[in-house]
């Protein structure tokens, strides 16, 4: 990679930077709805299952207002609202709350997922998770960290010793990831779901669980996680040749360096 100049560099730098304290101003907002779920509307998307609360759009717009103030030239793609195109090159790519269903049933297993990229590649990632008080953070070549501490993807399991992460939604067919699983247990291996993508991908980043794996992610959901894991230490699909354009989503595989083979073999 060429290296930048001080101008790209404190460019990239200064959206971190921002990115690290929306993340915490935008899981403030959204624990005291966690807290109090009365207070909650809640709408359904495409099913039962795709929810979107009151909770989602309030910390969505808040990031867009703290962006817009500090990049007004920077596109913006979000869950909630789509896409805001912009001029300076830069592109901010976030899920306010992924995890909205255990959020609104009270489980503690949600996250704000905040990624920024310049020409297409994917140069801040940040993962926030308000319950656990635990920021993720990543760089382009300046590894990745837990509340500042640097941290690294498992290097002593695969996935027949540690755990694979995994997600699932109704946007594939039921059979792909039946499918996978019986594989996967069949091997040996155990997996586990907790309803967030973003937040799976954090552990991947720091050594939690072996790797992730789901048919069908959208960009807000995964983007700043991919950073996040190729920092620690580990690995993901290539974007550029797995899923085409930006706004369509495609697979995410990821995890430390030794699965590689065996869970591109488990999900051929």
């Amino acid at each position: 990679m060429p290296l930048r100049s001080h101008t790209e560099a404190d460019a990239i730098a200064a959206r971190h930077e921002l990115a690290e304290a929306i993340a915490r101003e935008g899981g403030a907002l959204a624990l005291r709805y966690f807290r109090n779920r009365d207070t909650l509307s809640i709408d359904i998307k495409t099913n039962g299952q795709d929810v979107v609360s009151i909770a989602d759009k309030e910390v969505e717009a808040h990031l867009r207002h703290r962006i817009a103030e500090a990049f007004p030239d920077d596109g913006v793609l979000g869950e909630e609202e789509g896409m805001k195109p912009g001029t300076s090159g830069f592109t901010w790519v976030m899920d306010p709350i992924d995890g909205t269903t255990p959020f609104v049933f009270g489980i503690p297993a949600w996250c704000l997922s905040i990624a920024v990229t310049r020409d297409r590649a994917i140069e801040t990632g940040v993962i926030y998770d308000p319950v656990a008080n635990e920021l993720y953070s990543a760089r382009r070549g300046e590894g990745a960290t837990l509340n500042g501490q640097a941290i690294r993807v498992s290097t002593s399991h695969d996935l027949s010793t540690g755990v694979l992460g995994l997600g699932a939604s109704h946007r594939v067919p039921s059979a792909q990831v039946a499918g996978v699983v019986e594989r996967l247990l069949d091997s040996g291996g155990m997996f586990i779901r907790n309803g967030s993508g973003a937040l799976m991908l954090a552990y991947v980043s720091a050594g939690r669980l072996a790797a992730y794996w789901e048919p069908h992610m959208n960009a807000w959901d995964c983007f700043a996680g991919f950073l996040l894991v190729e920092e620690a230490g580990g690995w993901a699909v290539d974007l550029h040749t797995e899923w085409g354009e930006l706004i369509n989503g495609g697979p995410v595989l990821a995890g430390a360096p030794n699965t590689e083979a065996q869970l591109r073999k488990l999900t051929e």
